[in-house]
């Protein structure tokens, strides 16, 4: 089965990161340029289409979603700076590039990563546009819940303590359904809510990224055991090293694919009940399942 990602979708994404990023004269010289080496190295930038393929399901034009897609990006590259850093994951190449600490020091990439964190919702509220403008409130509250001590900072935090330890089953999801899928989910739910979705479509938009977030996870851990590093754009098979918790370590790689499969499946199969057309959303869910970085 072959899968064709929306290209077109980011090549218009990187061109708005571009476009909202702030001018140099607004930033010191080296922070600017370590924001914009981590924004700008490249990427799916499968967040932010999420974000569009979302808002497009429910009558959303493209440009009306993007300044909240681009902000989902640049709270997912403030993660990437900091997972990468000496103290955690200790990555020297990022996207097939020299990772932010490795090229402008530790400190200057802590702050790289603070800075982005903030302006995304900067950006959100000050260059998002609906009505009713209450609509904003309601995307801010679902980035921060995502990205926070409620989403994100949590899965990272089990995942840094579960480090060396055997774990669960359910230990492992609670990992990745935050620290991974919480962010995704966010990006599916922002769509829908800055397209009038109601709470009933936008419970099916939950539990739609929920599977396709777990999905994404188990791939990226699979893509770790037997990846290829000229394609994956980083160090592979680090998370053995690590004593990660991964699912290949708890399933092994054939039931870990397995797992992949059927959350897909879960994912696309959830859509059905939203009658609209949702191709891009199946595709992305088969885009997940069959990636190769």
């Amino acid at each position: 089965m072959k899968v064709t990602y929306p290209r077109e979708r980011q090549l218009l994404v990187e061109e708005a990161l571009e476009k909202f990023l702030p001018r140099q004269e607004n930033y010191p010289d080296i922070i600017y340029r370590a924001m914009r080496h981590s924004l700008l190295s490249g990427g799916k930038r499968f967040r932010p289409i999420l974000a569009l393929a979302s808002g497009e399901v429910f009558n959303q034009g493209i440009q009306e979603v993007m300044p909240t897609a681009c902000a989902i990006e640049y709270i997912h590259t403030y993660s990437l700076i900091h997972d990468d850093l000496p103290a955690i994951d200790d990555d020297r190449l990022r996207r097939g590039k020299p990772t932010c600490h490795v090229l402008f020091g530790e400190d200057v990439a802590i702050l790289a990563g603070d800075a982005l964190f903030a302006e995304a919702f900067y950006l959100v509220a000050s260059a998002q546009r609906t009505d009713p403008p209450s609509k904003i409130i309601q995307v801010i509250e679902e980035l921060a819940s995502a990205s926070g001590i409620r989403g994100m900072v949590k899965g990272q935090v089990a995942d840094i303590f579960a480090a060396g330890k055997e774990i669960d089953a359910s230990t492992l999801d609670f990992i990745h359904s935050h620290k991974t899928g919480r962010l995704i989910t966010a990006a599916a739910r922002v769509g829908g809510i800055l397209g009038d979705a109601s709470e009933m479509e936008l419970e099916t938009l939950t539990q739609y990224a929920h599977h396709l977030g777990l999905a994404f996870q188990i791939t990226d851990d699979i893509l770790d055991v037997v990846g290829e590093e000229a394609k994956m754009g980083k160090a592979v098979r680090k998370d053995e090293q690590r004593l990660k918790a991964t699912f290949p370590a708890v399933f092994g790689v054939d039931r870990a694919r397995e797992l992949a499969k059927e959350s897909v499946d879960k994912a696309k199969n959830i859509l059905k009940s939203l009658n609209r057309d949702v191709l891009t959303l199946k595709e992305l869910a088969d885009f997940v399942y069959l990636r190769e970085s």
